[in-house]
């Protein structure tokens, strides 16, 4: 009887746990703020502009350039993922923990892609590093499209400017195969400036405190 008890148990909780997974998913997410978002756009600028300063030629110190990039992602998901984890708590109580998790789950395969992209080309084919600006940016789109369905519609424009932001960071660079702060630097800080408008204006996005 005990057994059968602690059986009845555990199907309760799995289901309590698929219910929340479920109401979860259907859940408008509202864990990304236009606050962290703007100021992640300020800086990928103020990196491009560092990088402009510092780096005399980006393309022959190309491990140079793209760590410094990847310091800024660092940087700027702390931000967000800080400002998520308070926004969450505050706008889905009991169910913040299963609505970060649907966030970070829609992102984690673009997310994995770019780290991997740049361990391939950077072992295998170092002549082929400019390509990543582009690369990552459409990754960023793919990842914001594939969180769509927890997202307000128009950031459907954000995942779009990415994706044409980073076709066009390749073609730029298709010439002479060069690394420029600014195919970085410009399509992030739009990019990100215009999520965190279409956030401000999407209800409950403007209340940040």
């Amino acid at each position: 009887m005990r057994d059968l008890d602690r059986a009845d148990l555990d199907r309760v909780l799995a289901d309590i746990v698929a219910i929340r997974s479920q109401v979860a998913a259907g859940t408008a997410f509202q864990g990304y703020g236009p606050s962290a978002l703007a100021v992640t756009g300020a800086l990928a600028l103020a990196t491009a502009i560092l990088q402009a300063l510092l780096l005399d030629d980006p393309t022959a110190q190309p491990l140079a350039f793209l760590f410094g990039w990847i310091a800024t992602a660092v940087v700027a998901v702390a931000l967000v993922g800080a400002e998520m984890l308070a926004r969450s708590r505050r706008h889905h109580s009991g169910l913040a923990d299963a609505m970060i998790l649907n966030a970070v789950e829609a992102f984690l395969p673009a997310g994995a892609a770019g780290a991997l992209l740049l361990l391939v080309l950077a072992r295998l084919a170092p002549e082929a590093l400019w390509l990543l600006p582009g690369l990552w940016q459409i990754l960023v789109g793919l990842g914001l499209f594939a969180s769509l369905r927890a997202l307000p519609r128009p950031v459907a424009w954000g995942a779009a400017w990415y994706v044409v932001a980073g076709l066009g960071a390749i073609a730029v660079a298709a010439d002479g195969h060069a690394l420029s702060p600014w195919t970085m630097g410009l399509p992030f800080a739009g990019g990100q400036a215009l999520l965190a408008i279409i956030l401000h204006l999407a209800p409950g996005g403007d209340v940040d405190a």
